[in-house]
């Protein structure tokens, strides 16, 4: 979300720069001027200090989500997909929750309603799935015990 406009950014910025442009030898054109650089970052962090509360509420969902994805693997494919799936579909229902506080537009909040009912179903799902073989759905990587099911 946040890419688009600090491109922008840096478009805008190297566009004002012509002088410097004028006078410095010629760049690599991926590469950013350190202060056009330094003024992409002001932007970014002035962004996060005004974003609305729907944004701040899915920045800490997409937070707490990946980092539940990346928790405990056992190198068992199947287990591995139940217990990241449980933290993606639960990022699923905190989003269309949020949508739902905040959103206005009918068919989006018809489509989250949807969401939460269908990822709610899954999960528990998922989540029989890995008791029915003995494997804690909330698992740590320090788990030792996680791979006992075979």
């Amino acid at each position: 979300m946040r890419l688009i406009p600090l491109m922008a950014m840096t478009a805008l910025l190297a566009a004002c720069a012509r002088d410097a442009a004028d006078t410095a030898p010629m760049r690599d054109a991926g590469a950013a001027s350190p202060a056009a650089v330094e003024s992409v970052h002001a932007a970014a962090a002035a962004e996060s200090d005004t974003a609305s509360a729907s944004t701040l509420a899915y920045q800490r969902i997409n937070e707490t989500m990946h980092a539940g994805m990346g928790a405990g693997f056992t190198g068992d494919a199947d287990v591995d997909f139940m217990r990241g799936m449980i933290p993606h579909h639960q990022g699923a229902i905190d989003m269309a929750r949020v949508v739902l506080e905040h959103g206005t537009d009918p068919e989006v909040r018809a489509l989250a309603q949807q969401v939460i009912a269908a990822q709610e179903t899954e999960i528990a799902q998922m989540q029989r799935w890995l008791q029915d073989r003995g494997v804690p759905a909330d698992a740590t990587a320090s788990d030792d015990d996680a791979h006992t099911h075979h």
